[in-house]
């Protein structure tokens, strides 16, 4: 059978799942964003017709404004290049292009180390202005030191229902108990009070007048009207006040199980001012022993408009356009919740438990309680959940704009360490008082911002706030940028970054000539080759002025340079490691080849023992060319060749038997090897296992070389009889005679088994009492009578 938990718990999954949905969906930006066209390649900067648009176009890309930097036929979208690119064709460190990020801090007042109470500065710096160029991250440190003796508002937010009947009765005891522990960790505490059961309207709480005005099963007992949400005692020091309020409050009823809670949350989230909210740490204590009504069950009761997100109590501090609204969702719970910096204690019976721990997991700083059956554990459950709270320091930002991404690195002291991801949170936990933590904010826009943007930086629970005026950096501050320019043909251009940009009419790199110019033949022939044929700038760019263009890596009075042509190694241009120039690589120091892949480098040819290749190969590229019958990294192996075994083998059997395949001439092919005969035994694996023609075994060792000589030590072995056939036929008889064995022994209990069962037959016979004319069952089953009188009349003769 489906229980209600397990709805309610469905229903909090799916919502996580709508909110993680939500999160992820952004707006589209006003400019064009930013994207690698391939992240894998190293300097994947591609020529751009501006600088505006280079630096735009990746980060790694600068711009060269020297005059006259291009050659003659190159397009001024090679000035966009690496830097290092740059520099390497002669453009000058003063004329390059590159803007980069910054970040200026406006306001850092220090970190009140030891300080108490609410004027304590715990987040620093305070105003922090950052620009951004796109693709480019910048970091910027966050410090945090908790604060000794910060101040706390807590309103307590409790099921009113008919259940929690016994619970009322130790609340109203409740106040100055608490007051008394929240005052060991910080003077200023304030509390409220503020109750809830559930809409007015079928089927949540029953119509009838009579059960409207008094809703308790018993006519006899204290009982209230129902109604959503009430607030009764704004938040105050005084504990009389608190136990004196709650004392005047009586439980009401409704029909189901499920409460209004979530109404209640929301409106003591959102009434500030009547709930008296100070700056501070803000904790909202929550009681009840049943589950919640959420986002759509106000269909039930006719009603269909959601929840819109204000406060709506009345001057009784009743919720009174709870009959309009829907409940609120979890999504806009939290939210709201979030956006007032507070943090939501949930103390339930444990009937409820596993339905708040799902809730709390979708409610950042949030903790869940285990609350008795009649709240005798309230306060100490607070104070517990308050340590746990306070000693977790979760730093979050406001909205982000599109295209901006923030990932967190936190700095929790000690060993923790926690890494975020993008659009997360930072956060360590066990955070002791003034114990400082540090957070490293990673910022990165993917296109310009059309204005600055404020985005501001909090912890959880606290009041301070980092703010950020976050700016983007997408011109080129060019100090070069002059009107009419004399480097432009006499004025017939403006010079912006080293380009000039011609007046209507006029055509060019340097604005040299007219539009009505552009059909003239001669201008044509200085694009083609000498004798007139073939395409204009050889395909590859356009005409101007008698001049090519060229588009792309091309280059060359004709464009016949392709700089984008060069062999490549791994994928890369010229490996990475030189530069394309006319179809050909021109590699940087200590790099050579077609493609720059070898590198002069030779460390990875150095085996451990020492030496090149170990010295069965040549070092090329860095890599070791082994000779033939060698091969490995490092030439280290070698299957061709024979083993100490395999070598001396032959010298060690006609040494010590005067057999093998050199027993004729043993002294002269074995003049080298001194072969001794012993009786030792085998001690290791040194020794090599062989066998004569006789088949017989006998090991020998090879020992280190004394005098040019290799010493063999030479074991032999008798040949013992073969006993195969002996352990086959001994196995097969084993086995015959076990089968035999077990065949007998069943038969054998077989036979007992029935002779005791006829023993028993035998003596159950013999203890037989009756007797064969006793035994009913040997009478017989017709009775016979005779009437005389019958037999006198038939006696008589015949009428």
């Amino acid at each position: 059978m489906v229980t209600l938990s397990m709805v309610l718990v469905f229903l909090l999954v799916l919502s996580r799942s709508e909110c993680e949905l939500d999160a992820k969906i952004s707006p589209p930006g006003e400019a064009t964003e930013w994207r690698d066209p391939d992240q894998s390649l190293p300097g994947s900067c591609q020529p751009a017709p501006s600088c505006q648009k280079c630096i735009l176009s990746h980060p790694s890309c600068a711009w060269c404004k020297q005059l006259n930097f291009t050659a003659s036929g190159e397009a001024e979208e090679r000035r966009c290049a690496r830097r290092e690119e740059l520099l390497a064709r002669g453009c000058p460190p003063g004329e390059l292009e590159e803007p980069h990020g910054q970040q200026e801090v406006l306001q850092d007042k220090p970190l009140s180390q030891g300080a108490q109470g609410e004027g304590a500065t715990q987040l620093a710096p305070q105003r922090v202005r950052v620009t951004l160029r796109p693709g480019e991250p910048q970091q910027l440190q966050v410090r945090f030191l908790r604060a000794e003796g910060y101040p706390v508002d807590l309103y307590y937010l409790m099921d009113l229902s008919y259940s929690m009947k016994d619970d009322l009765e130790f609340v109203r005891q409740l106040g100055h108990a608490l007051l008394v522990r929240l005052k060991e960790v910080t003077q200023s505490v304030r509390i409220g009070f503020g109750s809830f059961v559930d809409k007015t309207v079928l089927p949540f709480v029953s119509t009838v007048p009579s059960k409207l005005r008094h809703p308790c099963p018993t006519r006899l007992e204290r009982c209230q009207q129902p109604f959503s949400f009430r607030h009764v005692l704004s938040l105050t020091g005084d504990a009389a006040a608190f136990e004196r309020e709650v004392g005047l409050q009586s439980v009401s009823g409704n029909l189901d199980s499920p409460e209004g809670g979530f109404d209640a949350i929301l409106q003591a989230a959102l009434c500030q001012e009547q709930i008296g909210w100070r700056n501070v740490s803000r904790l909202l204590v929550f009681t009840s022993d049943d589950t919640f009504h959420t986002a759509g069950d106000g269909k039930l009761g006719g009603i269909f408009m959601p929840s819109d997100g204000h406060c709506h109590l009345d001057s009784n501090g009743l919720y009174s356009r709870s009959p309009e609204f829907d409940y609120p969702s979890v999504g806009q719970v939290a939210q709201t919740l979030s956006a007032a910096n507070i943090q939501p204690i949930f103390a339930v019976t444990r009937t409820t438990l596993p339905v708040y721990q799902e809730l709390s997991k979708l409610i950042p700083k949030s903790a869940v309680g285990e609350l008795s059956e009649n709240s005798s554990n309230v306060v100490q459950l607070i104070m517990d959940a308050y340590n746990s709270l306070s000693s977790t320091v979760t730093l979050e930002h406001s909205s982000l704009p599109p295209g901006v991404h923030v990932s967190y690195e936190s700095q929790c002291g000690g060993h923790e360490k926690r890494d975020g991801e993008a659009g997360d949170r930072g956060q360590c936990n066990h955070v002791r008082i003034n114990q400082m933590v540090n957070f490293s904010v990673t910022l990165q826009a993917a296109n310009c911002l059309p204005e600055p943007h404020l985005l501001r930086f909090r912890v959880l629970g606290f009041s301070e706030e980092l703010t950020v005026e976050l700016h983007t950096l997408c011109d080129c501050n060019c100090s070069d940028n002059q009107l009419a320019a004399p480097h432009c043909s006499d004025g017939q251009g403006h010079l912006q970054c080293g380009v000039c940009s011609c007046v209507p009419g006029r055509l060019g790199r340097l604005c040299e000539c007219s539009e009505s110019e552009l059909s003239s033949p001669d201008l044509e022939s200085g694009c083609r080759e000498l004798n007139g044929t073939g395409p204009l700038c050889s395909g590859k760019g356009r005409c101007q002025c008698g001049r090519c263009s060229c588009s792309g890596q091309s280059s060359g009075r004709l464009c016949e340079c392709d700089d984008a042509s060069c062999e490549r190694h791994e994928g890369i241009l010229c490996g990475g490691f030189g530069h394309c120039r006319c179809g050909k690589c021109h590699c940087h120091a200590n790099r050579t080849g077609t493609a720059c892949e070898c590198s002069g480098d030779m460390d990875g040819c150095v085996s451990p023992e020492g030496g090149l290749c170990s010295g069965h190969g040549h070092c090329r590229c860095n890599r070791c060319q082994c000779l033939d019958g060698y091969y490995g990294a490092l030439c280290d192996q070698c299957p061709g060749c024979k083993t100490p075994c395999e070598r001396h083998r032959d010298c060690a059997e006609c040494g010590a038997f005067g057999t093998g395949p050199l027993a004729t001439n043993c002294s002269m092919a074995c003049a080298h090897a001194n072969v001794t005969l012993v009786l030792d035994s085998i001690r290791d694996d040194g020794w090599c296992k062989e066998r004569t023609l006789d088949n017989e075994l006998f090991f020998f060792l090879v020992e280190d070389e004394v005098g040019g000589k290799v010493m063999l030590k030479v074991r032999h072995q008798e040949k013992g009889a073969d006993r195969t056939r002996d352990i086959a036929l001994g196995c097969v008889g084993g086995i015959v005679a076990v089968g035999l064995g077990l065949v007998l022994a069943y038969r054998l209990s077989v036979e007992i088994y029935d002779r005791r069962e006829y023993k028993r037959f035998e003596k159950e016979w013999q203890q037989l009492k009756w007797k064969q004319d006793s035994n009913p069952l040997y009478k017989s089953a017709i009775t016979t009578t005779i009437n005389p009188r019958f037999q006198a009349m038939d006696s008589s003769p015949l009428a």
